[in-house]
């Protein structure tokens, strides 16, 4: 890409953010996502930071001021009120009538959370601030830092009472919707009866093959009715719940979020006690994940709690030793022998060498189907991070300069793409699509 074409595009993806703000906080998407999604805010604040770093830090704030009491960040603030067209909206999961976790709360929220990407984007915005705000930006930080750890220290224990250095996901929501993943674990959910509803998603966007079926829905909705009954309780869901799932993908960016928080610790004057704390938090969530990796297949697989069973499907999460940055000579090795493979970015068919959401020789694959087959910027963005941090500078300059290429194709700021075609899919004026744009086309230091 040339200089000028870079410039354009970094107007361009500045105006989908600036088009999505909200004030203190940005819409995920004007079109589908109307609210303050979690680990969106944290991609948008990355984004936010090339424009503005104090807005960028009022956007993890915000999202920050939504926490609950026990430390979990939900994945949605419900903020656009109540004429935004958004389903399921806050009285699905009435959380502040059933939980005194989320009483006293500025806004409505769910009662999932979504893989903790903040740290990484507080640590990124402190790279890109200036001198002159450095000592405002420091003082925000160290004020937001208790709470980071707060918010990990609830998925290190909540989340994972065995200290496996795992996370327990408890839906589908938390992260990749309809990825092949869960698949099984749905399946074992015979006849759910959730309340009569209608989707806005499908009709939004016109396309329901990008979206996932009704199928998928109902399992949805019956798991938020049953979190409900349990009270958001993580004891009571860690005995009773269903659809318990280890998940690599989301324990993987712990890993490297835990990293980033020791990074944080000096800037924000964080204690002994802290460093050591979210220090074993980060060799658990090594181990957990070394156990997890199959040095067959190089992949790294999901753990059905319930099923007592690894899940062992070719998905990007498979690549999550990647996504934590692993020390291990040999994962390392075997995992990019696989990313350039025929089953992920080597496949011949793909319009770039970006890394599908499930390989195409996958029988569950689907190049337009949500995250059963299409390229995610935002994921290959946590990829290419991951590749400069361990030493592979050309594989993640290729992966930068691919991913822009995408988005200058398709002339579109996407939430996904076609892995063949290039198309753009789902919902359009993605903000952390846009953001992400913003990091990977910034001029260099």
């Amino acid at each position: 890409m040339t200089a000028g074409t870079d410039v354009a595009l970094r107007d361009q993806a500045a105006a989908v953010l600036r088009g999505n703000d909200a004030g203190g906080w940005t819409k995920a998407s004007p079109l589908l996502y109307p609210h303050q999604w979690s680990w969106d805010s944290a991609f948008i604040a990355i984004g936010w930071a090339h424009l503005d770093v104090r807005r960028a830090m009022t956007e993890l704030e915000q999202l920050f001021a939504a926490q609950w009491s026990t430390g979990m960040v939900p994945h949605i603030v419900f903020r656009a009120g109540r004429g935004a067209r958004y389903f399921p909206g806050p009285e699905w999961w009435d959380c502040a009538a059933v939980t005194p976790a989320a009483r006293g709360l500025p806004a409505q929220t769910t009662g999932i959370c979504q893989p903790p990407v903040h740290a990484l984007a507080v640590r990124r915005i402190w790279q890109l601030t200036p001198p002159r705000l450095r000592p405002e930006i420091r003082a925000r930080i160290q004020a937001l830092f208790p709470r980071l750890v707060h918010w990990h220290r609830y998925l290190a224990t909540g989340r994972d009472p065995e200290e496996s250095g795992l996370v327990t996901a408890y839906h589908p929501w938390e992260g990749t919707d309809n990825s092949p993943r869960w698949d099984r674990a749905l399946a074992r959910i015979e006849a759910p009866r959730p309340g009569p509803y209608t989707r806005l998603d499908t009709s939004e966007l016109g396309d329901p093959a990008q979206r996932p079926t009704d199928w998928d829905y109902d399992r949805y909705l019956w798991l938020v009715e049953l979190l409900r009954e349990y009270r958001y309780d993580d004891e009571q869901i860690h005995r009773h719940y269903p659809f318990q799932i280890k998940d690599v993908f989301f324990s993987a960016v712990l890993v490297a979020a835990n990293a980033a928080l020791l990074d944080l610790a000096g800037v924000a004057g964080g204690g002994d006690g802290d460093r050591a704390e979210v220090a074993g938090w980060l060799d658990r969530g090594r181990a957990g994940l070394t156990r997890q990796f199959d040095a067959g297949s190089g992949l790294c697989a999901d753990y059905d709690v319930r099923a007592g069973e690894q899940i062992r499907l070719r998905t990007f999460a498979g690549f999550a030793p990647l996504f934590a940055r692993t020390a291990d000579g040999g994962q390392r090795a075997a995992q990019l022998r696989l990313l350039d493979s025929a089953d992920f970015c080597g496949n011949p068919r793909l319009r770039w060498p970006l890394l599908p959401s499930t390989s195409p020789a996958e029988p569950a694959f689907e190049p337009h189907n949500y995250w059963r087959g299409p390229v995610w910027p935002v994921i290959d963005w946590l990829l290419w991070q991951s590749l400069i941090e361990l030493g592979c500078a050309d594989r993640a300059a290729g992966l930068r300069r691919d991913s822009l290429a995408q988005v200058t194709g398709a002339g579109e700021f996407n939430e996904y793409f076609d892995p063949f075609t290039g198309a753009p899919l789902g919902s359009p004026r993605q903000s952390w699509t846009a953001a992400v744009v913003l990091d990977w086309a910034a001029p260099p230091p």
